[in-house]
């Protein structure tokens, strides 16, 4: 037991650092004495997913899942990987088991929203906003993802209302600088546009979809060279193969920007 706990204790200190590929052995040998153990699941999860393996973290929290199904961050690491994978059923599945062990988890019910939202049932990703801010009124998490639904739902003004409240309680969520960014530039306002996207840029450097809305702006006003360089910054952290067509369609933009 000593040797598993100086083997987690390791590769929990060289995930700290970034260190993937070096925690990576640390923990196959854990598991070797322990392959049901929540920790080490939850780190070798962590670990496989940012090594490409997703299948695998998904492999082992699951095996976790059975030996502790009331984990609510065994549930948060479930439910998130499966709603990336697309199993949106599940996940929703493990969001509400956390609800349900714990409802004052508010966190939980806007990663149902954010369920819905991927099965396109935005009067139930509402429902869900509206139930997390119940639990806390101030959950920036709750109010950016309703000014979204309300934003698809065509309630500007309180999606508008929504990312406001978030900047008072919080100036530098870059989250909601984008948000604010985005809804003024599909309004026509880009100096205000250009103004929230910069700030979510300051405050969070790699929101890819920040570049590409900067990219957009400056295509806009016929800033052609600071238009390329924001497309160019886009396609340099956007790595999600979700994002392959926007991708394809940035380099095809930035092909006909050439001098």
């Amino acid at each position: 037991m000593d040797h598993l706990n100086k083997l987690l204790a390791k590769g929990r200190r060289l995930i700290e650092e970034g260190e993937y590929k070096q925690a990576l052995p640390l923990l196959r040998e854990a598991e070797s004495l322990c392959d049901d153990s929540v920790e080490l699941c939850l780190l070798l999860g962590e670990t496989l997913v940012e090594e490409g393996q997703s299948q695998g973290a998904l492999k082992c929290l699951r095996r976790a899942h059975k030996k502790d199904s009331e984990n609510i961050e065994l549930l948060y690491a479930l439910g998130d990987l499966l709603l990336e994978k697309g199993e949106s059923d599940e996940a929703l599945e493990c969001y509400r088991q956390i609800v349900e062990v714990d409802p004052a988890e508010d966190d939980a019910w806007v990663s149902q929203s954010l369920v819905y939202i991927s099965l396109e049932q935005p009067q139930l990703a509402e429902k869900a906003c509206r139930s997390a801010l119940k639990v806390n009124p101030e959950s920036t998490f709750a109010l950016n993802a309703l000014g979204d639904v309300c934003d698809a739902l065509g309630q500007e003004e309180e999606a508008l209302s929504c990312y406001r409240k978030v900047l008072e309680l919080d100036p530098e969520d870059a989250q909601a600088h984008l948000n604010l960014g985005e809804y003024y530039y599909d309004t026509g306002d880009l100096a205000h546009a250009e103004k929230h996207c910069q700030q979510a840029i300051e405050f969070d450097p790699g929101l890819t979809f920040a570049c590409l809305t900067l990219g957009n702006i400056c295509l806009d006003l016929d800033r052609n060279e600071d238009a390329r360089n924001w497309f160019q910054q886009f396609l340099k952290l956007e790595t999600d193969p979700a994002a392959k067509q926007i991708r394809d369609e940035v380099a095809a933009v930035i092909e006909g920007l050439k001098p």
